[in-house]
Parts: C-alpha cells; structure tokens; sequence
C-alpha cells in the first residue's frame, strides 16, 4: 500500500498538533499518582517531553540502522526501568528535569544532522537518557501500587513510541521526506531548549 506524500504531511501535522495538545497536562506541578497498567501506560502520553523522546530514539534508530534498529529501542525502555526503580529505592537524583530537556535537545540535534556514530556508544547516550525518564516516572508511581504493573504500562507505551519513531521513518524513505524527519529533529531540539530556559 502508497501512502501519497499530501496524506503523510497531513497525518504528521495532526499528529503532532495532538501531541503539543497533550503538553498542557505535563509538568504543571500538580502530582499524579501512577497505579497500575493503564496508568503506566497512560502516563508517558500524558507530556510532550517524553513523547517526544521517545519518538526520537525510535527516529535516530533508524537513521543508523543495522543493530540500531532494534538495541537502542530496547535499551531505552530496560534503563527506564532501572531508573524507576533507583527513585523507588529511595534515592535521589538532582536535575532530573533538566536531564530530560537535555535528552530532547541532544537526541534532536542527533536527527537534525542524521549524526551516525559506533552502536556502543549510542547506546550509552540512550541509556543515561532512558534512565533519566525512568527516574522521573518511577517518582511518580503511587507506594500503593504494583511496581510491576506500572512499569510494564510504562514499558509498553514506551515501545509503542519507539514503534512509531521507527514507522516514520520507514514512511520517509525518500530524500523529500527524509529531509522532513530531520526537520522534525529541528523541532525536537528547540523544545528541549525551551525547556531547559523555562
């Protein structure tokens, strides 16, 4: 099946009209207990940071292929994981939210210019980035809960970002619309930016 190119810019647009519709619940300081597997699930769509992220590694993942593909979309989710569960021992992690801002900005700039690099390494940046999101959800996992369940909500959704990242990608396979994911890179970047000045 084609998917002209008029009804990939319109899906795109929407898409990410809906996401930025989404921002207004991220962040606003107000705390949100995280219960079980659809909270887990839910929570990850419920800020533009993390979206985006995550969208983004499945995005970068695809501009290195190979191994790319599929290490660094499994990598970030088990660090999420270790991440949560670090803030569920107890410990505390400063700057976490200008890590994640950072992660955008970084993992932005890493699309914008299509930058390729030795899996090895890529793998630790997405690490320490998944880390910092698995930080931040693992804070807000109600004590009541299973951590299990949230995390899995959280793991799923995450793969499903990463998915889509990856599908975008695999839409945008001419140099016309290659160039529009590394735009949308631009775009990723100069969130994290505004982030990290906000």
């Amino acid at each position: 099946m084609r998917i002209s190119e008029k009804t990939l810019y319109r899906t795109v647009i929407g898409g990410l009209l809906s996401v930025y519709a989404l921002s207004a619940f991220a962040h606003d300081g107000v705390h949100r207990e995280v219960m079980g597997f659809a909270d887990g699930f839910a929570h990850p769509f419920s800020g533009l940071d993390h979206i985006l992220a995550m969208v983004a590694i499945g995005l970068w993942a695809a501009q290195n292929k190979r191994s790319a593909l599929w290490v660094l979309p499994v990598c970030f989710p088990l660090m999420m994981v270790a991440g949560a569960v670090f803030a569920r021992s107890g410990y505390s992690l400063p700057q976490v939210e200008s890590g994640i801002a950072s992660s955008l900005a970084v993992l932005g700039l890493l699309i914008a210019f299509a930058v390729k690099m030795p899996l090895w390494f890529a793998t630790l940046i997405v690490s320490v980035f998944g880390a910092l999101h698995g930080y931040a959800h693992g804070r807000e996992i109600s004590a009541n809960s299973s951590i299990l369940l949230a995390g899995a909500g959280f793991v799923v959704a995450t793969l499903l970002l990463h998915t889509c990242g990856l599908g975008l990608s695999w839409f945008a396979r001419n140099s016309r619309l290659r160039s529009l994911i590394q735009l949308g890179g631009v775009g990723i970047a100069c969130t994290g930016l505004y982030s990290m000045l906000a």
